[in-house]
C-alpha cells in the first residue's frame, strides 16, 4: 500500500512514521516532509506543490496511493478533501464546510451556541472601531483572537483595555495576522486547566483518542505570547472518566450531530481544546486535524494501526473499530528560534550535541 501525507511538520513526521510501521505499506509520500521525515525508513519526501490539486490528484493516481492523510489546517479548508474524494481517492480530512470550525472562530463560536455547546461568552466583529468601543463594555482579562488561520498564533490574551487596544492594533492596523485578521472575537477570559480532546469521526461515529496535555505560552511558567505549542503529554490527568463522558455527551455528539443537520458530516481528526475547572468544561476552540504538538505524543503510544483506523473511518465502520493504546506515559518537546512565534530565523539546523 502507497500512503501520502500532506504536510511539513512534527506532526505529518509522527503520521508517516507511524503509517509506515505498518506491514501493508510499502512506502509513505510526505510532501513536502523535512529533515526528520527524510531519515525515516519506507518514507519519501516529495517536492509537490499541494496547492495545485491536480497535481496531488495525477501523483495519487500514478504511484497508485491507497490512503491521503491531511496534516495542517490550510489544506482542509482550501477543499483538498473534497476535491480528492471526488476523485475516487480514499482521502482521510474533514469536508471544506466542515473544517469551518477551524476557519472561522466566529463561525465556531455561533455554531458552539446553536447546537448548546458549552463555551465562553463572546462578541464578533470586522472593523476596528465597533471592537475599540467594545472594550468599554466588558471585564478584564479579555481574549482577542483573529477569526481566521493563523497556526495557532492568532490568540492574545489581554489584562487589561490597554494591552486589548494594542492587540486590535497588531491585528487591524499592522496586519499581523493578515487575511486572518479581518474580523476579531473578543471573549470572555476563562480560568482553569486546559485540555487536549482528540478523536477519529465519521459522521455520528467518535473514537476518542488518548488524552493529552500542550503548553502554549512561549515562556516559562506559562508566560509570553501564545504559540502553536511548545510541547505536550499524553494522558492528561485532568481528564478522568467523568469529564471524558461530559466532553463525549456535551461536546462531540451534539457537534456530529450538528454537523450532520447541516448536511455537512465529519470525517477526520477533530480536536476540542478544552477549559476545564471544578469539573465543568468550555471549549475554547475546534481544530479540524490532528493536533501539533500533541500528535507527536499520542502516536508514540498507539498500539493499533493508524492506517486500519483511517481506512475504518472512510469506510463507516468505526462502530466495530478497537483501538489499543499502551498504558506508558509520552511527552514530547518544542526546540524553536529565538524570537518565536513574531520575528525567527527559520531553516536553522537542528544539532544533537
Amino acid at each position: 500500500m502507497q500512503i501520502l501525507v500532506i504536510g511539513s511538520g512534527g506532526r505529518e513526521h509522527a503520521l508517516a512514521w507511524k503509517s509506515a510501521q505498518d506491514e501493508s505499506v510499502t512506502n509513505v509520500f510526505v510532501a513536502p516532509g523535512n529533515a526528520g521525515t527524510a531519515l525515516e525508513p519506507k518514507v519519501t519526501n516529495l517536492s509537490l506543490d499541494t496547492n495545485n490539486f491536480i497535481k496531488v490528484e495525477n501523483f495519487c493516481k500514478e504511484k497508485h496511493v491507497e490512503l491521503v492523510i491531511i496534516g495542517p489546517e490550510q489544506p482542509l479548508v482550501d477543499g483538498m478533501s473534497d476535491y480528492l474524494q471526488s476523485k475516487g481517492i480514499n482521502t482521510f480530512g474533514p469536508s471544506q464546510a466542515a473544517a469551518q470550525l477551524e476557519g472561522s472562530k466566529t463561525f465556531s463560536k455561533d455554531f458552539f451556541i446553536k447546537y448548546g455547546i458549552p463555551t465562553a461568552a463572546y462578541a464578533s466583529f470586522n472593523d476596528y472601531d465597533s471592537s475599540k468601543n467594545y472594550l468599554d463594555t466588558i471585564e478584564y482579562p479579555t481574549v482577542v483572537k483573529a477569526d481566521g488561520l493563523a497556526a495557532g498564533k492568532g490568540v492574545i490574551i489581554c489584562a487589561d483595555k490597554d494591552e486589548a487596544l494594542a492587540a486590535l492594533d497588531s491585528i487591524f492596523k499592522d496586519q499581523a495576522f493578515g487575511e486572518a485578521g479581518n474580523r476579531v472575537v473578543i471573549e470572555e477570559f476563562l480560568e482553569g486547566e486546559e485540555a487536549s480532546f482528540i478523536a477519529v469521526v465519521s459522521k455520528d461515529k467518535i473514537v476518542p483518542l488518548a488524552t493529552s496535555q500542550d503548553h502554549k505560552a512561549v515562556g516559562e511558567g506559562d508566560t509570553g505570547l501564545n504559540t502553536g505549542g511548545m510541547g505536550a503529554y499524553s494522558p492528561a490527568p485532568i481528564v478522568d472518566e467523568h469529564i471524558h463522558q461530559k466532553i463525549i455527551d456535551q461536546v462531540m455528539k451534539p457537534t456530529m450531530a450538528g454537523l450532520i443537520s447541516e448536511g455537512s458530516p465529519y470525517l477526520g481528526f477533530l480536536y476540542a481544546g478544552l477549559m476545564i475547572k471544578n469539573g465543568e468544561l468550555k471549549v475554547l476552540e475546534f481544530n479540524c486535524r490532528f493536533g501539533d504538538p500533541e500528535t507527536q505524543p499520542i502516536l508514540l503510544r498507539l498500539k493499533s494501526s493508524l492506517v486500519d483506523l483511517c481506512l475504518a473511518a472512510i469506510n463507516d465502520e468505526l462502530d466495530s473499530y478497537q483501538i489499543n493504546w499502551t498504558e506508558q506515559h509520552s511527552c514530547g518537546v518544542v526546540i524553536a528560534s529565538e524570537g518565536y512565534p513574531e520575528n525567527y530565523a527559520t531553516n536553522k539546523e537542528v544539532c544533537s550535541t
